[in-house]
């Protein structure tokens, strides 16, 4: 695994995601190859092209989403948007709200109006906690009545193990997820062109606004710690990151091997030290793919 090594050594110090937890129930029936290999509790990955799985461990077991939470915010958020060019404002209340709960967030300003766009990036990118909840409120008046699209969305998608109580991902013992929900969630928003391109997008500028002229610089907290990697027999062109003590470290990527796309979900990767994490779902990722690639061969 020098490739891995070498991955690892490169990958820059990234932004930590503040949200959520895990809670586990028995999975006996998922596919273990490479037994004992993966640190993550919690994995799925599938090729998107013929919907095979390519290696899943306790992918039905449920756990708390973290940031991951953003992915379905923004598939959301994005159905129901005329135009990305639109101008909306940051909520006040929701941002008070985050920043007293210690969430994640992009760098808006209070009542700083900007584009969905903008919002979009920043809830994809940084992860940020302000963003994904002005998204909420601006399009359904609430918090709570955009929560229920996230539900209904869900049902919709056959997400059998799925539900949302909140837009960012901060932990609720009632919002969770799985594995294989988390990345049939994905594999269906990666359908969508304008959540694609956010989504594999490594950094953004946002609008310049009389908050801040210049824009603010957004960047992508899964691209950023591969960008300087040499991953060899594939590339990592998107992701979505998700981690506190609770929850762990999560990683949700669309990757390319020889010409295909394919979803890797990666939850739960243990976290001792918030200030220096291992990093073990990004090496858990790269083995994914590795593997992938050698079962392909």
């Amino acid at each position: 695994m020098k490739k891995i090594k070498r991955f690892i050594q490169a990958c820059l110090l990234g932004a930590i995601i503040v949200v959520p937890i895990i809670f586990m129930i028995g999975d006996k029936h998922d596919t273990q190859i490479h037994e004992g290999e993966y640190v993550s509790p919690h994995i799925y990955m599938m090729n998107r092209k013929t919907n095979t799985i390519m290696y899943k461990k306790a992918a039905h077991t449920l756990a708390y989403p973290a940031s991951l939470t953003k992915i379905m915010t923004a598939i959301i958020a994005i159905e129901q948007i005329d135009s990305l060019s639109d101008l909306t404002k940051i909520d006040e209340n929701t941002y008070s709200a985050m920043i007293e709960a210690n969430s994640s967030m992009a760098g808006f300003s209070p009542s700083e109006e900007v584009t969905y766009a903008d919002l979009l990036y920043g809830t994809i990118l940084s992860s940020g906690g302000e963003a994904a909840n002005s998204l909420a409120v601006s399009i359904s008046g609430n918090v709570d009545h955009f929560v229920q699209l996230m539900n209904k969305k869900a049902a919709e998608l056959k997400l059998k193990n799925t539900h949302f109580m909140n837009p960012e991902g901060l932990h609720h013992e009632n919002q969770y997820t799985t594995a294989s929900d988390m990345a049939k969630l994905l594999d269906y928003a990666l359908d969508n062109e304008q959540f694609k391109k956010i989504f594999t997008t490594e950094t953004y500028i946002t609008t310049s606004t009389s908050s801040h002229p210049n824009g603010i610089y957004l960047s992508s907290t899964v691209l950023e710690q591969v960008k300087e990697a040499f991953l060899g027999n594939f590339s990592i062109i998107g992701g979505k990151s998700g981690t506190t003590y609770q929850a762990g470290q999560n990683w949700a990527t669309l990757g390319v091997i020889d010409g295909e796309e394919y979803i890797s979900i990666v939850m739960g990767a243990p976290l001792n030290d918030l200030s220096h994490p291992d990093r073990a779902q990004i090496e858990d990722t790269v083995k994914l793919y590795e593997n992938t690639w050698s079962s392909l061969e």
